[in-house]
């Protein structure tokens, strides 16, 4: 999943320079001769600290930088010389949103940024200005927020901030119409936002060690192929907590005007009773002519998901009757014992990944 991992591939040929693990403090004056020609650096591994210097400067033509393991704690301005550059590395340092500044602001060639294991709270605002971005790894920081201002990378095709202190994901990263790969493990998030059903592309979401009870019903649609949801407590505990609160007078009568088909006007009550009638939602259980108010059922229905998954989602039912006895996932079973084992084995392969 990390695209930006470094390969000595990457550092070899008269146009690439690999300068890892040398012990440096600061670039050496035998390579600025050749920064002109050089396309690719790796000064990974380290002791760089606290910045690259001005040095940097004169490599203009680089395509790829590789400054990870340096205990950096910022990138100095004269990063806005690299114009050319595509991809950065710079995992493993001491980074966060005031160390960037405006460094990577004039950078409009970037495509592949990753600065996991950083100090990060938040994307840096002058990554959301990169309008060429493809993949975007920012894990093992300590960022709190996905801003929605993440809609306008919109040519992004993997995010991934697992392991960070996320506890909700915005509506807009459904704007995201080209991600294949989705990271979002390892954080603190409750809920998903329905907008994930638009991401048609997208192959590979980890939602693994999180805190997530259900998952939309939209996320059916999709076509993955890789689906991480262990660690999370979408199942037997939650189902089992799950209780009714009894409906009030208030309630049950509107209920029963409702599905008795009382005709009512308005001129008969008032105003505030007539807005709560025409506020009834209708029960989605098909076999059930039922609607409810305030007072709902949260009941956990299990999806047959691209033939492969058994997914736990969210639907409200008028009261706890209203649950089908029908499984949801079949298999190629003659018993309902065999069926059921077949779900079971499913759902395992969903939950411990």
């Amino acid at each position: 999943m990390d695209s930006s991992t470094s390969s000595d591939s990457d550092f070899s040929g008269n146009c690439a320079k690999d300068m890892s693990y040398s012990s440096l403090q600061e670039i050496p004056d035998d390579i600025l001769d050749k920064s002109f020609k050089l396309r690719a650096l790796s000064l990974s591994h380290n002791q760089l600290s606290p910045c690259l210097g001005p040095k940097i400067a004169g490599f203009k033509n680089l395509i790829k930088l590789d400054i990870s393991n340096n205990n950096l704690s910022r990138l100095s301005e004269d990063f806005h010389h690299l114009v050319k550059l595509r991809t950065l590395i710079a995992r493993n340092n001491q980074l966060n949103t005031e160390g960037i500044g405006k460094s990577l602001s004039s950078l409009k060639n970037l495509e592949d940024i990753n600065m996991s294991g950083n100090q990060f709270t938040e994307i840096p605002p002058c990554f959301l200005k990169l309008s060429r971005l493809r993949y975007l790894h920012m894990g093992a920081n300590q960022i709190r927020e996905l801003p929605s201002q993440v809609k306008e990378l919109t040519h992004l095709e993997v995010l991934y901030i697992g392991g960070n202190q996320l506890t909700e994901i915005p509506a807009e990263v459904g704007c995201l119409t080209k991600l294949n790969t989705l990271a979002l493990c390892d954080n603190k998030i409750h809920t998903l936002p329905r907008s994930l059903g638009q991401l048609h592309k997208l192959r590979t979401l980890s939602l693994h060690n999180n805190r997530i009870s259900m998952l939309p019903q939209e996320i059916v649609s999709l076509n993955l192929i890789e689906l991480s949801l262990r660690n999370n407590p979408l199942v037997v505990r939650f189902v089992k907590d799950l209780v009714c609160d009894p409906p009030s007078l208030l309630e049950l009568a509107g209920r029963s005007i409702k599905v008795e088909k009382i005709k009512y006007d308005v001129g008969d009550m008032p105003q505030n009773l007539h807005q709560y009638l025409e506020s009834a939602k209708r029960c989605v259980n098909p076999k059930c002519k039922g609607v409810y108010f305030s007072s709902r059922f949260e009941s956990v229905n299990f999806v047959d998901f691209c033939g492969k998954y058994r997914l736990p989602l969210l639907q409200y039912l008028c009261t706890p009757r209203c649950t089908t006895s029908q499984p949801s996932v079949r298999g190629n079973s003659d018993t309902e014992t065999d069926e059921e084992d077949v779900a079971n084995g499913i759902m395992k392969k969903v939950l411990l990944g």
